[in-house]
């Protein structure tokens, strides 16, 4: 029975291709668009398809299930792999084999064996179906201390070289191969429509039909092509994201919902499938985003109507991370719903042996049909025999594992720095200030010239990006490196200093700006506007030009952002991206050789419209009303003789914050905290990324878990009997606790999965002499004795009655030995929610 799908979009209309899309009110009708079906170039085998039916025959409905469900290896164990014999594995942003970020290779290498030997051990299962593992190779093998780290994909859109995605793909193949992985969850296909969202630096274009002509060849570069060497050494099983309308959410919201009717999503959203699935592409991943109302993952006529009848894949559709929980009538632990719309691998991180368990238990009930389980796991089995898992034996012993060089190989560091000169856009080149001669007095200033993590973005090394250093990408060069190789070759004289000071004036200053690593939706925005708070970017362009100094601005992002006030403080600008590992690419482009020619000219043309006014949130060519600063295709070359007028500066009012609840640890930490562990022995340990220890290493572990979202919690373990550690949420410039949220409440989520001492106490805004609250355990044991989460609302008001402020150094203190526990959602309210447990202030 087909749905009506009622809603609302906020503008009207727009033109794509020649076509008009209304986005006013209306009524569609799902099934009212007809969808092609996709003329693949690969076709069945039928020796597979008789391999497979045998297997099928012999399975018990516990195999099958097994093959379906993915964990991740901060959760799993060998021993686990070895009970169950998970289909598939993979490791998320912010793990690596055995907790170490800066595995080595051959560690990756022999973890995969591990599990590998594992899954084909048939002793506690009954089953001898090697397991594959997936991973996010989103720009370069990017998860891997010494990988190669490509333009991410918004650069390459830039780039318009279909060639050098396919050289790319294979390039990621080469090295994810190097570790043993055999499944890369890549390209993202998303089309953009709001540059606000925080995943838009993962589209190559708001253009459909670039990302359909890139789509093809990255399937082609990592799986290798139909007819050719489809699937054969190195290549590996690619996965076209996130099926579908990820890049369409409301605001930019990301997992949010997206608006557009059933031909929008065709024409606009789909168009990567249609070229990925064309070259044999063999996953899909679900979308986390709802369409008109409904999650995708939940959404059958999308999933198996649209994507596997119509369409024709015969591949395999996974999940997203624990995307399923968000279906109607599903939790972490349990989601029919998802695999009966036609979810066939079901990535659950954490719960995966509860999943498992009652997705049997919903086979055997009939809630989950037999014949969906058996077309499951079918299609997933048919990407792994295709690939050839069945034969290859365990991954340190394949031919392609022999070949460790390939991993930051010289000449995949040379494709990433020919990418990288490829995807700059010079935007604004007054008086042919570039290029610069090599033999010049240059000062380059700004927090990204010398930072390879503000370079690379999200998605490198570890999930946010947010703290890495330098040292955590070897072989790697900044941009100030790059550029000083070059300077000093030619005779010239460069000098740092990030905050543009220098000993002698220089000739020109290259300031290299933009934002700070970011991934998925902690890097969704509210403003367009770059900086709009601090300006301190714009102070230090300002306070060059001031000095008589022309200026080159190198923006770092990973998206178009309004930055017409940089624009007018800059003699020059260029349009940077996240280039990734190779900075020296950029100073191919800003300087001349030693002779002083002209050494590459700027080739790179916009894929996205860049904002002429700083509410320009759904600014997209085909638009009625299309009025951007730089269009879509734009890009300047050192032939082009064009001086950029000054640009208005005018911006819109900024509303008022909320200042109700303000957020402590919310996905994320607010940029004042800092976790801090510290043991008995040594140092306090300070960290605001996902994982620590405490110095030793043994008594404190902090780990991120999940509540809501991915890795949006931590979790903290005492390790030791003897000895007690200390864990705060610290502030690391004392903050004033204002008198309103001083009378207020401390709100955060809390699971206790192992109860301290009930003489331990839960120390809450603590400065140097005092805290507001000292809280025992004992007063919330029995509530939380179950392991689940809760949430407190903590009185702050209880001791200190006085209207005025209190300076405060700690949020929350724990003193404690061999305990566990887990918070999450921490934030200063005037009124605590509904559903909050607010402990009397006699506790």
């Amino acid at each position: 029975m087909s749905r009506f799908k009622f809603f609302q979009l906020a503008f009207c209309p727009f033109i794509l291709a020649g076509l008009v899309y209304s986005q006013c009110s209306f009524a569609a009708e799902e099934g009212s668009v007809k969808w092609p079906f996709v003329n693949t170039k690969l076709k069945r085998d039928q020796a597979i398809e008789k391999q497979i039916d045998a297997l099928l025959a012999t399975m018990t409905i516990e195999q099958k299930v097994a093959q379906m469900i993915q964990p991740e290896i901060g959760y799993l164990s060998v021993e686990q792999m070895r009970k169950y014999g998970f289909g598939s594995y993979l490791n998320g942003g912010n793990t690596a084999p055995y907790g170490n970020k800066r595995a080595s290779m051959e560690t990756w290498l022999k973890y995969a064996d591990e599990m590998y030997e594992a899954s084909v051990d048939a002793s506690l299962d009954g089953a001898a179906i090697p397991t594959i593992w997936g991973t996010d190779a989103m720009h370069g093998h990017s998860n891997v201390y010494g990988a190669t780290l490509f333009p991410h994909n918004i650069g390459l859109g830039a780039a318009r070289d279909t060639n050098l995605i396919k050289r790319i793909g294979q390039a990621t193949a080469k090295e994810v191969a190097a570790t043993g992985i055999e499944w890369s969850f890549a390209p993202t296909v998303a089309v953009v429509r709001d540059d606000r969202w925080g995943r838009t630096y993962e589209s190559y274009s708001e253009n459909p039909e670039l990302v359909k002509a890139y789509a093809g060849e990255m399937v082609k570069g990592i799986q290798g092509e139909v007819e050719r060497d489809f699937l054969k050494a190195p290549s590996r099983i690619a996965t076209a994201k996130h099926f579908v309308g990820d890049g369409g959410t409301q605001r930019g919201i990301d997992r949010g919902n997206t608006l557009v009717d059933e031909q929008g999503l065709k024409d606009i959203h789909s168009q990567g499938y249609f070229s990925a699935i064309n070259e044999g592409v063999q996953s899909v991943m679900a979308s986390f985003n709802s369409w008109n109302g409904q999650r995708v993952h939940g959404d059958k006529y999308l999933l198996t109507d649209v994507l596997k009848n119509q369409m024709g894949f015969d591949g395999f559709v996974v999940s997203d991370w624990n995307a399923h929980k968000f279906v109607e009538g599903c939790d972490l632990e349990q989601c029919a719903a998802a695999i009966n719309a036609g979810v066939d691998v079901i990535m659950v991180p954490e719960h995966f042996e509860a999943f498992y368990h009652n997705t049997v238990e919903q086979v055997k009930n009939g809630t989950i049909a037999m014949a969906r389980i058996d077309d499951a796991v079918r299609r997933f089995l048919r990407a792994k025999i295709r690939w050839g898992v069945m034969t290859k034996g365990k991954p340190s012993s394949r031919p392609e594992s022999q070949y460790p060089q390939w991993l930051g190989a010289i000449e995949h560091r040379k494709l990433a720095r020919e990418a990288v000169r490829k995807s700059l856009v010079l935007l604004k080149n007054n008086n042919q200030l570039l290029p610069i001669k090599a033999n010049s007095q240059i000062l380059v200033a700004g927090n990204g010239a010398n930072s390879i993590a503000k370079q690379a973005g999200g998605w490198s090394v570890s999930w946010q990006g947010t703290d890495n250093t330098n040292e955590d990408f070897p072989n790697a060069t900044s941009i100030f490196v790059g550029l000083k190789s070059q300077v000093e070759k030619a005779g010239g004289k460069i000098e740092l200093n990030e905050s543009g000071n220098y000993a002698v004036k220089p000739d020109v200053a290259i300031v290299v700006i933009g934002e700070e690593p970011y991934a998925e939706w902690f890097g969704d925005i509210e403003f367009l506007e770059y900086q709009y708070k601090t300006k301190a970017d714009l102070a230090l362009l300002q306070r060059l030009k001031a000095d008589g100094i022309e200026v080159v601005t190198v923006f770092l992002s990973g998206r178009p952002l309004w930055v017409n006030k940089e624009l007018n403080a800059s003699d020059a600008f260029v349009a940077a991206w996240l280039p990734g590992s190779e900075g020296e690419g950029v100073a191919d482009l800003l300087l001349t050789d030693e002779n002083g020619d002209t050494q590459f000219d700027f080739t790179g043309k916009l894929s996205f419209s860049w904002p002429k006014y700083d509410a320009q949130y759904n600014l997209n060519l085909g638009d009625k009303h299309y009025d951007p600063l730089f269009a879509y295709g734009y890009g300047l070359t050192y032939k082009d003789k064009v001086n950029l007028p000054v640009l208005s500066e005018a911006t819109t009012p900024k509303k008022a914050m909320n200042t109700d609840s303000t957020p402590l640890f919310v996905r994320s930490l607010s940029e004042n905290l800092v976790w801090i562990l510290q043991d008995a022995d040594t140092a306090p340990m300070l960290n605001n990324g996902a994982s620590a220890t405490s110095g030793d290493g043994v008594s404190l572990l902090m780990q991120s878990v999940n509540l809501s979202y991915q890795e949006d919690a931590r979790q903290f373990i005492w390790r030791t009997k003897e000895k007690s550690a200390t864990l705060s949420l610290g502030y690391q410039k004392h903050e004033v606790l204002s008198s309103a949220h001083k009378s207020g409440y401390l709100e955060l989520k809390m699971r206790v999965n192992m109860a301290p001492n009930k003489a331990t106490e839960l120390r809450v805004m603590c400065n140097k002499d005092n805290c507001l609250r000292n809280i025992k355990f004992e007063s919330f044991e029995t509530l939380m004795s179950d392991k689940t989460w809760h949430t407190l609302a903590i009185p702050l008001h209880c001791q200190d009655t006085s209207a005025g402020s209190v300076e405060v150094a700690e949020v929350l203190k724990v003193e404690a030995k061999s305990a566990s526990l887990a918070v999450a959602d921490m934030t200063l309210t005037t009124k605590p929610s509904s559903n909050a447990l607010v402990l009397a202030c006699n506790n």
